[in-house]
This record gives C-alpha cells, structure tokens and sequence, in this order.
C-alpha cells in the first residue's frame, strides 16, 4: 500500500482543492520541499499553509536597542550588537565539528558558534560584511560568546530598529535541519505573501463587533509581526477568544444536543421511602448545600432530559447521603437504581452504609461484585432482572453483559476518573431510555477546568461540611522532627485511635519507593513494638490488600503504612492522624485527597507533613497551602496555577476537543468565562443552526472537528 505522503512527494506544485490556499501542504512553499516539510510536521504539527500561520511565536524580542560589545554584561537576555566578522575556523571532526568566527563593533570582541547548519554559515555569512546580529550572549572566562545568533546584512542607512520580533519554540531536530526563529518568520512573510486577500475570516461580522475583536487576517499578521508593544495585545486577544469560544461552543452543543434528542425518565412523584426516610430514619440534619444540590437532581429528574451531573464535594460532605436521597426518588418512581463504586471494599462499605439507611424502609439493596459468585451471584442476578433488587451497589461488574436490569432509572457513579466514557456508555445501554446519572468525585474541580473538560456535565457542589466535623489540623514538619512526632502518635494511639502512614510511590522510582516503605515499615516495627502495624502497597495481591483494610477498618491494627491505594479507600472514623512522608514528591490535589482519609470521627485529627529542610519555593508554597486551608476548591485553584492545566487528575490538555495553540484555561480564566457566554448565547439563539448570520460559525466548527478526527485516524 502506497502512503498519501509519498505519492505527493512525486506530484508537482498544485492549488488545493476547492481553490483554499491555506489548505496546501507545506512542502509547495518556496523554501521548503519535502525533507523539511517532514521536520515541520513531524515536529510541530505545521502540515499546511495553515498551520505555519497558525504556529504562534512563544515569545518577543524587543529590538529596539543595539548594545555595544563593551556593555555586555552576565546573565544579558537576547541583545542586538553591530558590528562585522574577522575569520572563521572549524574544530573537531564528524558530529562534533563545530564553525567558531570572531565578530567585533570597534569596541571589543565576541565569538560566535555553531553546532549544526555548518555549510548553510559557510555559504551565506562574508569576513567584513556588517551585520546585525541578535542572539544570547554567555559568558566564559570573562569572554562573551553568541551559539547560532541571527544575523542581518545592514544596508547603509537601513534603520537599525527592529520593534519586536518573534522567536518560536524550536525542537533539537529542527534546528539541526537549519531551521531558526528567522526561517520560520520568512516562510510566515511567504504564506502572507501567497494568500494576500483571500484568507477567510471565521466569526461573523456582528460577532467581531459585539466582542470588540480585530479581523483575523490582521491578528495573525500583528501576532507573527507586531507594529508595536500595543497592537500585539489585541491579536491575542482575538486568537485566544475564538481558540476558547469554539472550545466552549462545541461542548455546549454537544449538551445542547443531548438536552434536545435524549429523553430522560420522569419522576414526578416523591413517594413513601423517600418521606420516611427523610422524616424519619435521617440520622442527621441535611446541610444547606445538601438540601440545594437534592433540589437541583430533582429538577433534572422532572424535566423529561436524561441527566447527566456532576456532584463535587470535598471527602465527608455528605455526597453519599445525596446519591442514596436520588436513588430513593428513583426507586418511589418504579424504577431501580445503582452505586458503582471503583473498589471491591468501597463497594461494601456503601452497601453496608446504604442497608442501615433502609432498615424498614421495604426496600432491596445488594451487592455485585468480582466477589460475589456462584448461587449468590446468580441470586442477584434473577432478583435484579425480576425487578426484587431496588438499588444494586458494585464495581465495575455492574457494567458486564450478563447483568441485566428489569429498569434502570439511575445511575450512580463514585469517583468519576475511575471508570471511562465507554464503560459509562455501556452502563447507559442498560436499559432502552438511558438512565440518568449522577458522578460523584471527592476531587475538587477548578471552576475554569470543570467549565472546560466536564462542560458537557451540569455541576452541583456541596460546599459545606456536616454540622460537628472539626477540621484536620495540617502541620509540616522536617525530617529531623521525627522524634517528637512519634511522641504524638504514641499518645493518640493510646487514646484509642488509628495512624496511617503513607510514603511516595512514583512509577519511574518504584523500585526504590518500594524499598523506601518496606525499610520505613520496619523502622516503625522497631520504633512501637507496642502496636499492631500493617502494611498496604499497589504490588500486593488484591486480597492482602483487602485483608490488609479490613484489619485497620475493624482496628486490629494500629498503624497502616501505605502507598496512595489508601486515596481513594474505606471510611475508618477511628482513624484521626495521616502522616505523609517525603510530602514534597506529592502534587497538592494528592495531598488533599490522601488528608481527606482522616476528619472522620468526632475527634480533632491531624495531618503531618514530612519533608526535608531544603525545598525549592515551589514546593514550599504547596506545604503552605495545605497548612493555611482545608478548602478544596481553593486548594484546586492553588493547585492548576501552580502546575498549569497540564494533567489535574489525569485530565490533560490535550484531552480537550481541540487543541489549544495561544490560549490558556487557567490564564486565560476570565477570557474564558467571556468566550463561555458568548457560546452560550449563540446557541440559545440559534439552537438548530439555521440563521444565516451564523453559517460563518458553524461551517469553522464542523472544518474543526474534521482536522481532529483527521489527526486522530492518523495517529
């Protein structure tokens, strides 16, 4: 089978299809060809006119001042000097030649050196020639060198100021292949030179003046090459705001759609065993968030639109008792309902909390999981397909073909990261209407990511904790402060409560993070030879881990050192102190969540953080955070601005519908929140896409959602 790549590099030069320029493939720019439009796509992405305009500069170089050689001083960023070269010279052989030239201005001398594009140098650069040169100077022994400066022939009388200029991110592969910030700025000026007045714009007319937008010809040509420091603002503004209005307009019509073609069941009444329950068996008094979010399920639940919500609370918020509420209304509609949980013991544990609930409420609760086989399994299985079984608590085997619903009506999914969108899916096709669902996560969502990559879910947060629960008490403590931590832990394991331990598991050190917990387990032996110790890792057998938790959950051990499995584990209300070893290596989302497995109980809990004494300020500022609050939707925002939404639980950017070139979701936040709206409205007014004046709009959408499902067949 022939490859497309290689049956075009043997087609000659041609217009795209349809007369779109923008469209060409790279290699017919003059400059170009094939080997170097295989750099450029392989690593930029740039395959296109296209895509080299839209391959955005990552910063500017103000040009506007030329230095002398006598002003250079240490740790300079790039500076411009005039001036001409003395002589060349090679050194070294193969691929560690290297071609060195003296360069002077009459005020002293630098060297300038280059590793690769040796012959591109040789060729074009001339002894006694002026030149303009930008680069940065590092300095050795007190003498100043420039690797691979740019270099301009001055004309005489030229002005020598440059404004800004642009610099792009450049990979080892491409530099080597001769390409510079200069190149890809001349191969830009090209396509401009190509397109001249055909590039189509992609917001409407009204659009761009409702949101005081410039036209996109003009922003992509002030964002390669800004006039000046104050045009440059408004050609990222427009590129941001349309890279993040259509980001939110495609997740916003998916929901739209789904809000318009698929039918949710009605449960209009609430019936016996939710007012009995509520009125009667409630062992405490709902919180105000609880109430809202109970009230905010229930209209979904009357609309006639399946739902689909998100439920954020932070760990012992009352998520629970709001699921097992919803599933309540389901069941005093007729239908069945079911807890999917991410572990075998977290599944029991709900089952156990859920049959304390119903007793006397004459409704059917069991439990389905990897555990349960034989004539149980198939016990529930017939209880569940003849409708006995209300409400179904399990795993991930809820989802497998054998299990089958007489009518499921809603779906309750714990911690959310745990199970993917097929597998939701799959649960979806349990019945001919899909259920409504409701996902649960302890992990607090930035409001700017949840926006984003759980737009397509109607958030409900529980912001308030139950009446009673005292706040974990964080401390940090350095690695010298042991001794006095042990006396801590000694006087609260004598008092009848519980300790975890947790040290670091990270995958690329896991062997020596291994070794770390198994020497810190024995230490602790030696250290309270008085007390039951256990231990928990991710390499045990599933059944010693269990074994290993349940032991704790019924206290027959006093202290659990651990890895992260605990994170997301059983509820232990004895357990009062965490403490978190070589806490630095943790990010603080984890920090949280691992805090979040103690402050279960009446009894004032503790969270310690162990660190070394030498931390870079970073890591200095999460331990402070974690100390300074419990909040963990302050926390998550502390968090994304520290790290950028690169990977928050495991959402990464590159998860998002499209890819974002210039903006920045955390950044950007208060852009984003405009473009939402903006999105928002559009689709408000224009649910079925039908006006005229939005075509525009609706045509770049969809020639988006063909470019990404284009890259993904590729990759």
């Amino acid at each position: 089978m022939t490859c497309a790549s290689d049956t075009n590099d043997r087609l000659p030069p041609r217009p795209a299809a349809g007369g779109d320029v923008l469209a060409q493939d790279v290699k017919f720019l003059k400059g170009v060809g094939p080997a170097r439009a295989a750099v450029l796509r392989d690593e930029a992405g740039v395959a296109t006119f296209g895509d080299l305009l839209y391959f955005y500069p990552y910063k500017y170089i103000d040009r506007s001042v030329v230095y002398t050689v006598s002003q250079l001083q240490e740790d300079m960023p790039y500076v411009q000097l005039r001036g001409h070269i003395l002589d060349f010279a090679t050194e070294g052989e193969g691929r560690k030649k290297r071609l060195k030239a003296v360069f002077t201005d009459g005020t002293g001398y630098v060297e300038l050196v280059w590793f690769a594009g040796i012959k591109y140098v040789e060729k074009t650069l001339k002894v006694n020639q002026t030149y303009l040169l930008l680069g940065k100077p590092t300095s050795f022994n007190g003498r100043f060198s420039f690797p691979h400066p740019e270099l301009e022939v001055v004309k005489e009388g030229e002005s020598q100021d440059r404004g800004l200029q642009s610099t792009y991110h450049l990979t080892d592969r491409m530099k080597r292949s001769g390409f510079t910030s200069k190149t890809i700025r001349e191969l830009v000026a090209r396509v401009f030179d190509v397109v001249k007045d055909r590039m189509a714009e992609t917001l409407p007319p009204y659009f761009l003046a409702k949101h005081r937008l410039v036209s996109l010809p003009a922003a992509l040509r002030q964002i390669h090459f800004p006039q000046s420091a104050t045009v440059l603002p408004e050609a990222q503004r427009r590129l941001k705001f349309e890279e993040l209005f259509y980001l939110q307009l495609d997740i916003l019509r998916y929901a739209k759609d789904r809000e318009l073609s698929r039918a949710g069941f009605l449960f209009p009444r609430v019936g016996m065993a939710f007012m009995r329950f509520y009125k009667e068996k409630l062992p405490f008094e709902l919180t105000g968030a609880q109430k809202r979010v109970i009230k905010e399920i229930r209209k979904d639940m009357v609309s006639g639109h399946q739902m689909n919500r998100l439920l954020q609370g932070d760990v012992g918020s009352g998520k629970t008792m709001v699921a097992f509420m919803a599933c309540l209304i389901a069941i005093d509609n007729g239908f069945q309902a079911c807890i999917m949980a991410p572990t075998e013991i977290l599944a029991e544990q709900h089952l156990k909390t859920v049959q304390g609930w119903l007793d006397g409420l004459d409704v059917e609760a069991a439990l389905l999981t990897g555990n349960v086989t034989g004539a149980r399994r198939k016990r529930v299985l017939d209880d569940l397909a003849s409708g006995k079984i209300k409400l179904l608590v399990g795993t991930h085997a809820l989802i497998e073909p054998t299990v089958s619903f007489l009518n499921l009506g809603l779906a309750v999914i714990d911690e959310q990261h745990r199970f993917g969108v097929r597998q939701r899916a799959r649960l979806w096709a349990k019945n001919t209407i899909a259920p409504h669902v409701l996902v649960m996560t302890a992990t607090p969502i930035p409001r700017t990511l949840a926006m984003t990559v759980y737009g397509d879910l109607d958030v409900s947060v529980i912001d308030e904790l139950p009446p009673g629960r005292k706040p974990v008490k964080t401390l940090h403590y350095y690695a010298e402060n042991h001794a006095r931590l042990y006396d801590g832990i000694r006087h609260e394991i004598k008092a009848g409560r519980q300790v975890y331990f947790v040290f670091p598991l990270i995958e690329e050190n896991e062997k020596s993070d291994l070794k770390n917990l198994e020497l810190g387990y024995e230490h602790l032996l030696k250290v309270f030879p008085e007390f039951h110790i256990g231990k928990i890792h991710g390499r045990m057998k599933p059944a010693e881990k269990e074994q290993a938790m349940r032991e704790f959950a019924a206290n027959h051990t006093n202290i659990l050192v651990s890895t992260t499995v605990i994170e997301v584990g059983v509820n232990v209300p004895n357990a009062s102190v965490m403490v978190i070893e070589d806490a630095n290596r943790f990010g603080l989302a984890q920090l949280h969540q691992l805090r979040g497995r103690v402050g279960r109980g009446a009894e004032q809990s503790y969270c310690i953080l162990v660190t070394k004494r030498q931390l870079s300020e970073n890591t200095r500022r999460r331990m402070a955070v974690m100390v300074e609050t419990n909040d963990g939707f302050e926390i998550a925002e502390e968090d994304m601005r520290l790290r950028g939404p690169g990977d928050i639980e495991g959402t990464q950017q590159s998860g998002l519908p499209f890819e974002l070139k210039i903006a920045n979701i955390v950044k950007d936040s208060p852009l984003l929140a405009e473009a939402r709206e903006a999105a928002r409205e559009l689709i408000n007014n224009d649910p079925y896409e039908k006006l005229p004046q939005n075509d525009v709009v609706w045509t770049q959408l969809r020639r988006l959602k063909k470019q990404i499902a284009n890259f993904s067949a590729i990759s």
